[in-house]
């Protein structure tokens, strides 16, 4: 009952929390849950507020309004406490190129006041975990975008921090090395890391135990992928025609149609009616006799569209 008292635990709250610079909000009073050990993902597009709300989370940034608790700690008052206690993770490569592999994760070993025989385990733990051993030597400087990554992350974890936030980590790494660098968090989070990872990767998002999906500083969608998946106020079609680029384009004036996106030479199409198969039908084959319109599963883009247009409206109004 302890053990799972403390899964329950809540790492990260915060009610109201908002950022401001100038007359621009980039952050709105924003709420959130983060629990031990799980994966909690922001999607949202840049400029949304994702990379200011980490710096706020971090202690970097001091919030404008509203309350912030990270691992017991209020912020601001217990930033410093918070900093030691957690790593972060920036998508810009934020170590020392020109020094070596070695001589980066010794610099950072020693920042965190590791010495001595623990030291050198943890090191060698490092190397072995996150395949830097025949790299040891190299200059940072001089790694490819997957072996940064990987070097990125075992300077964030070293410390064995309770709480790792990266900030759209996987941007300027290939799709084999995302995958890799998502095995990694998983293991993690096993171990009973909590991770908070920003991104703008519709795949990577769906990986997520639980997401908030974030549009102009406010939170307007959060849940597990599969609930929000699930609870999509709409219907998603799948449209077979012989003109797509015409049908999209005449789909895209409807009021009905929250999303419409051509796949080869299919046409994806979000509506927010639960009954739309027929309202569809007769649309497209107004415009293409011989159009097929099949219902799909809902996808995290389609929730993603559907967040976004509604507080697209309601921001408008």
């Amino acid at each position: 009952m302890a053990a799972e008292a403390r899964a329950q635990e809540s790492v990260i709250v915060a009610h109201g929390l908002t950022k401001r610079f100038g007359d621009l909000v980039a952050v709105d009073h924003l709420d959130l849950d983060v629990r031990r050990a799980e994966i909690y993902g922001f999607l949202g597009p840049n400029g949304c507020g994702k990379s200011t709300t980490i710096r706020m989370l971090c202690g970097l940034l001091r919030p404008s309004e509203g309350e912030v608790s990270v691992l017991g700690q209020a912020l601001p008052r217990g930033a410093e406490t918070v900093k030691r206690a957690i790593g972060y993770m920036t998508q810009k490569f934020s170590l020392y190129e020109d020094l070596s592999v070695r001589q980066n994760l010794e610099f950072l070993a020693a920042v965190h006041g590791l010495r001595g025989a623990s030291a050198r385990a943890r090191l060698e733990e490092m190397y072995a975990r996150y395949h830097l051993g025949e790299l040891k030597e190299r200059l940072a400087g001089t790694l490819s975008g997957g072996q940064k990554q990987r070097l990125a992350l075992a300077g964030a974890v070293l410390h064995e921090p309770e709480l790792l936030l990266l900030d759209e980590p996987t941007s300027a790494v290939d799709p084999q090395s995302r995958r890799d660098f998502w095995d990694a968090l998983f293991d993690l989070a096993e171990a009973g890391t909590t991770l908070l990872v920003s991104t703008h990767y519709m795949d990577e998002a769906e990986r997520c135990h639980r997401l908030a999906i974030l549009d102009r500083g406010r939170l307007v969608a959060d849940g597990s992928p599969q609930r929000l998946m699930a609870d999509l106020p709409g219907s998603t079609f799948r449209v077979d025609c012989g003109q797509p680029r015409r049908v999209q384009l005449a789909l895209a004036r409807e009021a009905h149609v929250l999303g419409v996106a051509q796949i080869g030479s299919s046409l994806r199409v979000l509506t927010d009616r639960r009954d739309g198969a027929d309202w569809l039908r007769e649309r497209v084959r107004a415009i293409d006799a011989d159009a097929e319109v099949e219902a799909v599963a809902a996808n995290l883009e389609d929730v993603f569209v559907a967040a976004t247009r509604k507080s697209a409206v309601e921001a408008a109004a």
